[in-house]
């Protein structure tokens, strides 16, 4: 089987997802993206609350990430202002909000945003419909809005005890539910695990169709626990929440780093309440965890990224 015989689906949203395709799309041009459409913060929410579409941004850095125009052209549409009545937007969102008024809906702006900028496989939202992102507390508390929920956590030093969607029965787009049935291999983040991971396996069909599904399916752990998300969760406390929405015994892989990581580095997250993911969950014959050097410093901020190079590779190679 070549490689573009080999469909890989990757779930999930922010900044993780991005970074695994820009690696993945050197590999092969059977690569689909489903993002989620629960953010509601930045230029996305204010584009979401005064336009009434559907948040752009992750799908946006997920398309220019599998681009193959010139670089120009993707640093034009990965622009943000930065003054004036337009500052804090960015002109791929911007982009995408006028294809919306143009073509009448969001799934066509988001197919033909793919076709504008040359997209190697493609990108698609989990659904069309209007969704919000809950979670309730371990104190008992609801807040509503991806944003909120992450600012709740932190200011409260409260805990999720679980999240879901309003409304409550969101259906799978149906191009998501095509490639997850059409899908060799499917990969789960990497990427926060309450508000890009879990709101795609709260719309209705999605979990099902992973369940159903004959391919390899695989977790990508985070390499840095999330204040405010997951606080002090080891990789087993990471499987296990996945498992509520999922299903236990559907993951096959666990990719995880075992590069070690430089202390000051390390310091500077633990000052931001972050930890190392404690890696405590072992090969056995239902799982297989597959370590890798997948840890990447970007030496102007000291954010620790995963190397899409090398996570590529690995995941390629399963």
């Amino acid at each position: 089987m070549s490689m573009n015989d080999h469909h890989i689906v990757c779930i999930g949203g922010g900044t993780g997802l991005s970074t695994m395709l820009r690696g993945l799309k050197e590999h092969t041009d059977n690569l689909t993206a489903i993002v989620t459409v629960a953010d509601n913060g930045g230029g996305s929410g204010i584009l979401r609350r005064e336009l009434n579409i559907l948040p752009p941004g992750d799908i946006r850095n997920c398309i220019l990430a599998l681009a193959e125009t010139e670089s120009l052209m993707k640093q034009v549409l990965g622009y943000r202002f930065t003054e004036g009545s337009l500052e804090g937007q960015n002109l791929g969102n911007l982009f995408i909000a006028a294809l919306n008024n143009i073509l009448g809906s969001f799934e066509l702006a988001v197919e033909k945003f793919n076709e504008v900028l040359a997209v190697k496989g493609r990108v698609i939202p989990v659904t069309v419909e209007n969704i919000q992102l809950c979670a309730l507390f371990d104190d008992g508390t609801i807040t509503t809005g991806e944003t909120e929920i992450v600012e709740h956590s932190k200011m409260g030093n409260k805990a999720i005890q679980k999240v879901y969607l309003e409304p409550e029965t969101p259906k799978a787009y149906n191009k998501a539910i095509e490639a997850l049935e059409t899908a060799n291999t499917i990969v789960l983040g990497p990427g926060s695990l309450y508000t890009s991971i879990i709101p795609n396996l709260l719309v209705c069909g999605i979990s099902e169709a992973i369940q159903r599904s004959t391919a390899k399916i695989v977790y990508v752990s985070n390499i840095m626990t999330q204040p405010g998300e997951t606080d002090y969760y080891t990789l087993k406390k990471h499987i296990d929440v996945i498992e509520e929405y999922l299903g236990k015994h559907i993951i096959n892989y666990i990719i995880v780093n075992d590069k070690e990581i430089n202390e000051e580095i390390l310091s500077l997250y633990e000052e931001d309440g972050a930890q190392q993911v404690i890696v405590d969950i072992i090969t056995d014959g239902n799982i297989k965890v597959v370590r890798s050097s997948l840890a990447k410093i970007n030496t102007e901020d000291y954010y620790i990224r995963h190397n899409s190079e090398e996570l590529a590779k690995v995941i390629i190679n399963l």
